[in-house]
Order: C-alpha cells, then sequence, then structure tokens
C-alpha cells in the first residue's frame, strides 16, 4: 500500500530490515531459549543473523557497520578510562545492592566465556548494525537511537542497573562512533558483566 491516509509511504528498506529484525530477535530471545545456554542463543541470534542479512540482504562489507578494529589506539585508551571509571561504580553497587546481589551472584559459574559470547552479539546488534545502520539515515542521533532499545532490553534486571543503561547506551554508542568499531565498547560491556558478577558473588 502506497499510500495511508491521503500520505505516501517512502521507507528507507534497511532502516526498516534493521528496526523490524532487531526487534524481533529482541522479542525472541525474550520469550524462547534453543540452546543448553542463553548466552549461546544470544550470540548466535545478535551476531550471526545481522552479519547474515548483512552479507546476503544488503550485499555489503560488515566492516561498514563496526565489524573492524577501526582507531584502535583510540578505543584501547577510551576502553581503559570506561574500566576506571566504571570499575569503583560496579563494586559500590556491587556489594552494596541487594538486588543487584541477588540477580548476579548465580552468573558466576562459566566466567569468564559466558559473558564474552553473551555481550559480542549483544554489543555488535546495538554498537554495530543497529548504531551504523541508523547513523547514515539519521547522523549522530542514532547514538540516542540505539540506546533506546537497549535500555529496554534490560527491563527485568535490578532497577538502579536499567536506569542507567539510556545513558550507559549512549556513551557506548560514542565509543564505536568515535572509534568506527563495536569492538572497544564489547571490551568495556565485557569487564562490566564480569566483574559485577565476581563483585556480587564475593570474589573480590
Amino acid at each position: 500500500m502506497k499510500y495511508l491516509l491521503g500520505e505516501k509511504l517512502d521507507f528507507d528498506w534497511k532502516i526498516l530490515t534493521v528496526t523490524v529484525a532487531s526487534t524481533l530477535m529482541l522479542t525472541l530471545d525474550r520469550y524462547h531459549q534453543w540452546t543448553s545456554q542463553k548466552y549461546l542463543d544470544r550470540f548466535i541470534l545478535y551476531l550471526f543473523i545481522p552479519l547474515l542479512i548483512i552479507l546476503v540482504l544488503f550485499r555489503e562489507d560488515p566492516r561498514g557497520y563496526g565489524f573492524s578494529f577501526g582507531d584502535w589506539k583510540l578505543g584501547l585508551s577510551l576502553t581503559v578510562i570506561g574500566v576506571l571509571i566504571a570499575a569503583p561504580i560496579i563494586y559500590y553497587f556491587g556489594r552494596g545492592d541487594e538486588a543487584v546481589r541477588a540477580y548476579y551472584e548465580r552468573f558466576l559459574p562459566g566466567l569468564p566465556w559466558s559473558t564474552f559470547l553473551d555481550l559480542f552479539g549483544w554489543e555488535f546488534l546495538f554498537r554495530g548494525w543497529i548504531l551504523f545502520a541508523y547513523a547514515r539515515k539519521f547522523g549522530a542521533e542514532a547514538l540516542w537511537l540505539q540506546a533506546v532499545p537497549f535500555a529496554i532490553a534490560h527491563i527485568g534486571k535490578p532497577e538502579v542497573e536499567t536506569l542507567s543503561t539510556i545513558f550507559g547506551g549512549f556513551a557506548f554508542g560514542w565509543i564505536a562512533w568515535r572509534t568506527k568499531s563495536f569492538i572497544y565498547p564489547f571490551l568495556l560491556h565485557w569487564f562490566i558483566g564480569t566483574f559485577v558478577v565476581l563483585v556480587a558473588a564475593g570474589v573480590v
């Protein structure tokens, strides 16, 4: 249907594909589990499906979606700075917030590879596929646009974490934007995800 209420609907088919497909993947992840571990599901769902769409449907190079090392010197610097900022905050809430401890201590078995597999696909979805697809259409507005579904996907986790994710998602997106790579927000997110479990479980 070309017209609705007298106005022509002129969609960017790639933006439409990224928006609908990512929403469906997040929804399916919420309601289903296909492998023995949820993090394996997410590694497949959030990494391989977007890559398949980029290569087969879009016929593009994944490097255009942040799948490269980009500006690695800047990326590593920003990662180290992010770790130094995040570590004391995580330690404070991981020890002092009962909801955070109760939620995360159960994830201790399997570290650090469970968080690696979980967050590698997760970061490519948000800070690779969605961010760089939206950036072509919306420019810097993509930084906030990708942070919205990222924050919504945290509903069900401890409240203090979920409330922070619109800003954390923006910060992760900014790192990817500046470095042209999702690798560095992934490294930072991997540290955060692993460290909060270690703190919550009383290991550190």
